[in-house]
Parts: structure tokens; sequence; C-alpha cells
């Protein structure tokens, strides 16, 4: 129920970059535990005229793979000019393995050593995480952990915890919560990001899946001195990207907020 992609729809065609006309570079990771990780590393011309030097490591929801975010990958990249790296989960797309929180934390791990101890191009830019749903969880994880490396945060409709959402979801659950071993308790690692991280939080408040007095308990536990909360007040869980206004919130976000490493 938590990682549905990695039983149906995840392991289908998986788009590429190339499709969408976007050159692209496929990385294949291999975690501390052995399991290989497929990623799209798509970089702009370091040496162009309005190279931006800043790179959003974008973190996926729970359903379909990496080939469906690539719409949202084109808006980055195309539009606002921007170094994307996307990975897909273990257990996602080609990603080998089963998901589970362990698991994607080791996944994430490794990506993060990628981009800040391999790849000089990454290494030397500013770093934005963009996550939606659970990809939310993963980026607070990795804000938490690798917080000198971050430069901004964007979290979309994420969760305080997985025991607080199942009730939301699946009421018959809720007495049962304790028995869910899936924690990722994310209310207990926010208060742990750097206040010098910015952070931007994106609010369905019609959100069916995630109550979004979750959103508000996040913003409200983040020690940000530069934080902000967008609500799209019609919009519902998996609509918010395609709400008016939501992509002009975080360009603004990132040009303000983010400045390119050495400047």
């Amino acid at each position: 129920l938590i990682y549905p992609a990695s039983l149906n729809d995840g392991h289908g065609h998986c788009a590429t970059p190339d499709e969408y006309d976007m050159p692209y570079e496929l990385v294949n990771l291999t975690t501390s535990d052995g399991e290989t990780l497929q990623c799209y590393s798509l970089k702009q011309d370091p040496h162009g005229a309005s190279y931006s030097n800043k790179t959003v490591l974008m973190l996926s929801p729970n359903a379909g793979n990496i080939g469906h975010a690539l719409p949202i990958v084109s808006i980055f990249y195309k539009s606002f000019g921007y170094n994307v790296f996307i990975y897909s989960y273990r257990g996602y797309g080609k990603s080998t393995g089963k998901p589970s929180e362990k698991g994607l934390k080791i996944d994430a791990d490794r990506v993060m050593e990628y981009l800040t101890k391999e790849d000089g191009q990454y290494q030397q830019s500013s770093l934005i995480l963009y996550g939606r749903s659970l990809g939310g969880a993963v980026a607070i994880y990795i804000a938490a952990t690798w917080g000198s490396s971050v430069h901004a945060l964007i979290l979309e409709n994420t969760f305080l915890s997985i025991r607080k959402t199942v009730p939301h979801v699946f009421p018959i659950l809720k007495y049962v919560t304790s028995f869910v071993h899936q924690k990722w308790d994310s209310e207990s690692l926010v208060p742990l990001i750097s206040p010098s991280i910015p952070v931007l939080l994106l609010s369905a408040r019609k959100d069916e899946i995630v109550p979004p007095q979750h959103m508000d308990r996040i913003y409200t536990l983040l020690k940000s001195n530069s934080k902000e909360k967008y609500e799209f007040v019609d919009s519902f869980h998996n609509d918010t990207v395609m709400q008016e206004d939501y992509w002009n919130k975080i360009h603004t976000f990132i040009q303000d907020k983010v400045n390119p490493v050495g400047f």
C-alpha cells in the first residue's frame, strides 16, 4: 500500500528524457547493500552564458516510475535551465531490490554521495531538493542528514509519519497503526533541518491522502530562517502540480533564495 508502484506500473515502460528532447546520461549507482539504482542525469552546459549552477534532485511520490516524472523534469530543465537528477527507488523502474524505509534511505545516501563527492559539476552546484508526497519524506531525511550539502528544500503534500497518515486513508485501520512497520517519522526529523536551509511548502487543502494539517505542522516545526507555505485551496493530493501559480511559486523561490555556489 505504501509502495504500490513497485508492484505494478512502476515496472512498466520507463520513458527516457530523449523522448522529451532532453539530452541525458543514464547513471547506474550501486548501493552499500548491493542494489543498483537507475538514474537520469540531465546537465546544462556549464560554459553556457545562462548557466545557473543550480541542480534539482527530484524525489518522486510512491506511484509510477521516473519516466512518469519527465514532464516535471522538463520544466526544471528546459523552462528554468537547471540541472536535474532523478532516480528510481529500489524496486521501482529498473532499480533492483524491494522498497522499504531502510532501503530508500540507503538509496538516498548513495545518490547524495554521488552528487557531492563523485561528480564534479554537481559537486560545484547549489542543490535543491524537490520532494512530492513520499518523496517529501525522503527529502526531509536528506535535509536532516546531509544539511551542509543542501541549499534549498521544496516539499509538496508530504506527511508527518505513515502511522499518522494511515487512519486518514484507511479509517478501519486506525486502531492497528502500531503494526505499521514503515514509520517514516518525518515529524522527528524536521526540527533537525538546518535553519540556514530555505524551505518552500506547497499544500493542497483538499488533500484526500495526507491531511493538510500535516503540512501545517511541518511548517511549525521547521526552524528555517526562511520558510514559506503556499496553500492551494481547491487542490487534491495528485493535482497540485497542475494548479495555477504552482510553478511561479517554485521558480520565484529558487531565484530569490538560492545563490549559485561561489556567489
